[in-house]
């Protein structure tokens, strides 16, 4: 039998050009179409890119190519962050050495996941960059398809970089996307009718969240007449625009009016970038003014931006929470969810992006790195470890089956497990279609925080030694993410035993403080910098509530002798029932501590030490 052509994988040019977004269409059909045969050769390239990397030779995998291959599948494990952590913090500290690539280490990203309470420092080198702008490219193909005419105006997205660090080696360590924003790739774009943003770049880069997000929102009222898209990367962050936007209205409409940009952005590049396209509009800023004047914003969205198609922000997994927010503001806009992707590695596309959020499934593209996934069953057994031996292809997944995804990627990463459960939705030719359903572990989430069981749990033990002075304890707890109010914020129930003393208000909100000083620095950093989460809120309950949850429980078919109290809850009728037993509500009386770079290296030395021995 001949062999199989070989698929056209050359990835379309990116950008604007004749032609390009045919080419885009037709580089997805091909390489999902021979889905099989791409990934292959994928993970021959990965191989032949990192063969001197010392973890490869660790775990025996040489030779040739196909002897690569055939010892790669045989002999090389599964690994989390925490197997990785002592060769990532070599590279921190100025090992340059082949360790996990054979490319040189660019950067780090930190991961929004975390591991022993702090950031995941995910290795990478500078040739993802260049995938991170395929995957860019092709999603504004798919996107142009099925909404035609996105050239003929600008788009409002709400783009923003967040603080980074330096590694003892002098690394950068930052935030995917603040990553790709301060890359060549982006800044150097050509001009393309397609990614006409109303946003300066200087608005962009501008690292204090206020000056920026009022830069942003002023430019994209400015262009009010020409957007044709509005949007952020998380359902989380766009919302926060439009509450900042509730704030601030009458200061904007000032500076339209006048053609003046308010003193209080003092950064010069951000002064200098709005000056190039704000001049005096009185007749706008009465346009404005009457829309943001009504009792209701109700379909605000619709309002401001009158030639708006769709709004593009991430909508599932713990985005999801906030959908009928979203609709309110956006009276009836469809919600885009586009694109799939991590600090690991970008992933994949949504092919039908006007899709409702519940039918969002992504389309895996077999050229950004090597997949696998650990069937949900292997990945949450009790009995054994998890094997290598476990894992399925790409091409051989079921439908309808969930499944831990597993990447290889070309920075180096090997069968690494990124924590994300899957479910098989569907087919684009050979390539499975995904939908996101949850992270493996995360009880708690409002922005690009995730918080586990057991890291609340320590954090709820610490903050309840703040009752015994005055007899009192925790009887039960639950909690859940509050995404009703802007930003969203965290909920503890407590209900306790009552001591010989009452407990005073100011004792309630130190316990507030103390859960937010226990946990992870990513959560510190959105409530302390980025402002994305809300004070943390203990709601104290009555004397019988969590009994009363029980009842509840076993009359909707849970087992009386395996029932214990959930550790976190979702909004309906379980909040409603802990809802009406409320006796006092407390607030985190100020934002935890937090500063860049908080303990990611502090104890790299011992880490290291210990590895080695």
């Amino acid at each position: 039998m001949p062999e199989a052509p070989t698929p056209k994988t050359t990835p379309p040019a990116c950008g604007f050009a004749p032609g390009a977004h045919r080419e885009a269409l037709e580089f997805i059909e091909h390489v999902t179409a021979n889905a099989g045969q791409v990934q292959r050769r994928v993970l021959a390239e990965i191989l032949a890119q990192n063969a001197p990397a010392e973890y490869l030779r660790r775990h025996g995998v040489s030779g040739t190519a196909g002897d690569a291959v055939e010892a790669f599948r045989r002999l090389v494990p599964l690994v989390t962050y925490e197997g990785l952590q002592p060769d990532i913090l070599r590279i921190a500290n100025g090992d340059t050495s082949p360790i996990l690539s054979g490319k040189p280490i660019s950067e780090f990203l930190t991961s929004s996941g975390t591991s022993g309470g702090e950031r995941k420092l995910m290795p990478t080198i500078a040739d993802e960059l260049d995938r991170r702008s395929l995957l860019y490219s092709l999603q504004m193909a798919v996107m142009s398809q099925s909404v035609p005419g996105l050239d003929k105006g600008k788009s409002m997205y709400l783009l923003f970089v967040k603080a980074e660090s330096r590694t003892p080696a002098g690394l950068a360590a930052r935030p995917v996307l603040t990553s790709y924003y301060r890359s060549r790739q982006f800044l150097e774009r050509p001009h393309d009718p397609y990614t006409d943003y109303t946003s300066p770049n200087e608005a962009i880069l501008c690292v204090d969240s206020y000056q920026s997000m009022y830069a942003q929102l002023l430019c994209g009222l400015v262009h009010r007449a020409d957007v044709l898209r509005v949007g952020a990367v998380f359902a989380s962050g766009f919302l926060r625009a439009i509450r900042f936007l509730e704030k601030h209205w009458p200061r904007l409409c000032r500076d339209i009016r006048a053609g003046a940009l308010d003193p209080e952005i003092t950064d010069r590049a951000v002064r200098d970038a709005v000056g190039r396209v704000l001049r005096a509009d009185p007749a706008l800023a009465d346009e404005i003014e009457a829309e943001c004047g009504r009792a209701s914003w109700e379909g605000i969205i619709r309002r401001l931006w009158p030639r708006t198609k769709y709004i593009d922000v991430i909508v599932t997994g713990a985005m999801s929470q906030y959908i009928p927010t979203l609709e309110f503001y956006g009276g009836g806009l469809p919600l885009a969810c586009t694109m799939y992707a991590s600090s690991e590695c970008y992933f994949g596309l949504n092919l039908k992006p006007m899709c409702k959020p519940s039918d969002v499934a992504y389309t895996l593209i077999p050229t950004m790195c090597y997949f696998e996934f650990l069937p949900l069953r292997c990945s949450n057994t009790k009995q054994a470890e998890p094997s290598h031996r476990d894992l399925v292809d790409l091409v051989d997944v079921k439908l309808g089956h969930e499944y831990e995804l597993v990447v290889t990627t070309y920075s180096g990463l090997c069968r690494y497990r990124v924590g994300d459960v899957l479910r098989v939705a569907g087919f684009k030719n050979e390539a499975p279609m995904f939908s996101f359903v949850r992270r493996q572990n995360v009880a708690l989430s409002i922005d690009s925080d995730k918080t586990d069981e057991t890291e609340l749990h320590a954090a709820v033990s610490g903050a309840v030694q703040h009752l015994a002075p005055f007899g009192a304890s925790l009887v039960e707890y639950t909690s859940y993410a509050d995404a009703a109010t802007i930003p969203g914020h965290y909920v503890l129930f407590w209900e306790l035993r009552a001591g010989s003393t009452a407990v005073p208000a100011s004792v309630f909100e130190d316990c507030c403080l103390a859960v937010e000083e226990a946990l992870n620095s990513v959560y510190r950093q959105c409530r302390a910098c980025d402002r994305s989460i809300g004070p943390l809120e203990i709601r104290v309950v009555s004397e019988g509530t969590f009994d009363k949850l029980m009842d509840y429980a076993i009359s909707r078919g849970a087992s009386i002798n395996q029932y214990k109290a959930p550790r976190c809850v979702r909004p309906g009728p379980v909040v409603e029932l802990l809802d009406a037993r409320v006796q006092g509500k407390y607030f985190s009386p100020k934002c935890p501590k937090w500063s860049p770079g908080n303990k990611l290296w502090s104890n790299a030395r011992e880490v290291i030490t210990d590895g080695d021995a």
